[in-house]
């Protein structure tokens, strides 16, 4: 049982002499990431979500929601900036699980990873294809609703060939090689921006503060004579018409306008300087997307009442309505592009994670050649081209959203428990020739099977004053780890079930539980702050550790418990489906899987693992059949 927990356990140790090496080729620039970032993170979120939450959710507050939403994702950008500059390497959160909390936790990073990126890119395609068909009259809707219907429930009323041709140009765009499609990626991003700028400058001009300060009777009003239904009606007007829980719900909505950004970290086997770059990208363009989305928030609801802003395609409609029906066309321009590189930057990560998990021999492994010519991993390309496409073309966009969210904030949430557990463990700095080795530098139980820790010397080191992290200190911050998560699901726990049924009146025993949990939250906070922090130089860090990850994980795991019963049962399905192929293939067919097996020697060359001072002894015959068991390129 202690053997097959460690085979499932087991970390991926990467070489940091080889960690320039790569099978793929190194072009990208910090210039081309960040424009990656942005064009992938820019898209659906301005041209659609905008008007659906201002309409329905948040009211002229949606600038406030975006805002919040904003704050939480550069949470999750730094510690995935950070993990950039410890990880440079492809595979995203799946990468910097395997290295730091093990396989298994990296298998299900990876497989939710699949999911929301195949999601995501159904979900744009499908955006694309009605904004498109909106310019021409509903013309492609029509002919298929017509021709081809279908009438199953979770499915689109009909198959939406044009988003499937969507994809599949963007698949072969990305085929033809990396600089080729962040060259072309580059270009409808500088426009897309240029649009932003624009409708900003423009919209300011018919700005009108009083949109922003609507009565009740100017909504009422307005509710009447569209005859709303009294379960759909637009609020009480002001800034704020669905309240502060509105405003709330809304950035929540917003949130998922930023997912994106990760897949930037997908870059790092070909990216020129990737530990400088990535952290610098992620930063760079989740501050240009919360500023374009606040900015442009904040002109659509000042140009137009809330209450009347298509939810469809609200920023032509806007400019239309005020009498500059030019503009239309030059924001419809602005769309397509937008829309574009974010198909692009979406389609861009999934074959890059298909291409590690592969590598690494979690999944089949003929997804993990390479092309000669191309120096791209065709074959998972088109794979992960003809499943969102098929998906896009055949499924209902609102079932898809609801699937998107939960891989992407359980993602967000491993990584940001990956930092405060790397943080915390020993590096080669730490391991100076005049430190004294004491009883605290013994292996960690998850390195050697059958290796374990006397609970005697986690309390010692609980109340120790340690100046450098050693073994024992980072085991103990990892269970510390464990137990935050738990506590902090617990608190949300609470608090979810107490805004769904309190009302206005809050029950006793939800200010009690509350409290315990939020007491032990804190009590476990300051034990992980007593305790040493590595201090291996590194050209990023997140600040404030370990209070900005702990926030992340609180965030994220709040918005997981707010998705609804059939998104978690559609996420299990999935999970099944996973587990079959990890369990009767990839744990017999991982790279890991040898490495684990072998012993120490003396006389083997020292590695370091990326995920701190993890040594693994390799001699020479030894790496020739780790090597034997990676995917070559095709001739």
């Amino acid at each position: 049982m202690q053997r097959a927990l460690g085979q499932l356990l087991r970390r991926k140790v990467v070489d940091l002499s080889d960690i320039n090496q790569t099978r793929l080729s190194r072009c990208l620039t910090t210039l081309d990431l960040t424009a990656l970032g942005i064009g992938s993170t820019l898209g659906a979120g301005i041209y659609v979500i905008i008007g659906k939450v201002a309409n329905d959710t948040a009211g002229p507050a949606v600038v406030l929601s975006f805002f919040i939403a904003a704050m939480a994702s550069i949470l999750a950008g730094l510690c995935y900036a950070e993990f950039g500059a410890r990880v440079p390497k492809a595979g995203s959160a799946y990468v910097y699980s395997y290295v730091t909390v093990g396989e298994f936790w990296a298998f299900i990073i990876g497989w939710n990873l699949i999911l929301e990126y195949a999601i995501g890119n159904a979900s744009v395609a499908r955006a694309f294809s009605t904004y498109f068909d909106s310019l021409i009259d509903n013309k492609i809707s029509n002919f298929f609703s017509e021709h081809m219907p279908m009438h199953l429930s979770g499915l689109s009323e009909y198959p939406d060939m044009f988003s499937l041709l969507i994809v599949m140009l963007i698949t072969v765009i990305l085929c033809l090689g990396v600089k080729e499609s962040t060259t072309i990626n580059n270009i409808f991003t500088v426009v897309n921006l240029y649009v932003v700028v624009y409708v900003i400058i423009c919209g300011l001009f018919k700005a009108d503060t009083h949109n922003w300060d609507l009565s009740q009777d100017e909504v009422e009003k307005f509710d009447t004579s569209h005859h709303v239904s009294k379960n759909a009606t637009h609020g009480v007007g002001g800034f704020m018409p669905y309240g502060v829980s509105g405003m709330m719900s809304g950035a929540a909505t917003c949130f998922y306008a930023f997912v994106g950004f990760d897949c930037i970290a997908t870059t790092g086997e070909e990216v020129k300087n990737p530990q400088r770059a990535i952290p610098l990208s992620i930063v760079l363009s989740l501050l240009a997307c919360a500023i374009a989305y606040c900015g442009l928030s904040s002109v659509v609801t000042l140009m137009w009442p809330y209450y009347d802003i298509d939810i469809n395609a609200p920023l032509p409609y806007v400019f239309e309505k005020v009498g500059w029906k030019i503009a239309k066309y030059f924001v419809t321009a602005g769309a397509l592009c937008g829309l574009s590189t974010s198909l692009l930057g979406g389609m861009f990560p999934l074959p890059r994670v298909l291409f590690a998990m592969a590598s690494d021999g979690l999944i089949f492994r003929f997804l993990a050649r390479i092309n000669d010519r191309f120096k791209t991993p065709i074959i998972a390309t088109i794979v992960s081209g003809l499943f969102a496409g098929i998906m896009g073309m055949m499924f209902d966009v609102e079932e898809l959203v609801n699937m998107m969210s939960i891989g992407t904030l359980l993602a967000y949430t491993l990584v940001a428990a990956c930092v405060l557990i790397l943080r915390y463990r020993p590096s080669l700095q730490d391991d100076s020739p005049d430190r004294t080795p004491s009883s605290s530098d013994m292996p960690l139980s998850g390195e050697k099977a059958g290796s374990g820790v006397p609970w005697r010397l986690l309390w010692e080191q609980l109340i120790s004053r340690d100046s450098t992290p050693s073994n024992i200190s980072s085991q103990l911050v990892a269970m510390l780890v464990i137990v935050l998560g738990v506590m902090i699901i617990c608190l949300n726990g609470v608090i979810v079930a107490e805004l769904d049924t309190a009302g206005e009146v809050i029950p006793m025993w939800a200010i009690v539980m509350a409290a315990i949990f939020g007491l032990l939250v804190l009590l476990t906070l300051l034990c992980i702050v007593l305790q040493p922090q590595s201090t291996e130089k590194m050209s990023f860090k997140v600040p404030l550790v370990p209070f900005l990850p702990t926030i992340s994980m609180f965030v994220n795991i709040y918005l997981m418990m707010k998705l609804d019963s059939a998104t978690w049962i559609r996420f299990a399905v999935w999970m099944a489906i996973g587990f079959l192929i990890y369990f009767g293939y990839g744990v017999w067919n991982s790279n890991e899987r040898r490495v684990y097996h072998f012993p120490q020697t003396s006389t083997s060359t020292s590695t370091r693992s990326l995920a701190g001072a993890d040594y693994q002894g390799i001699n020479a015959s030894e790496q020739s059949i780790n090597d034997d068991k990676l995917p070559s390129k095709v001739d």
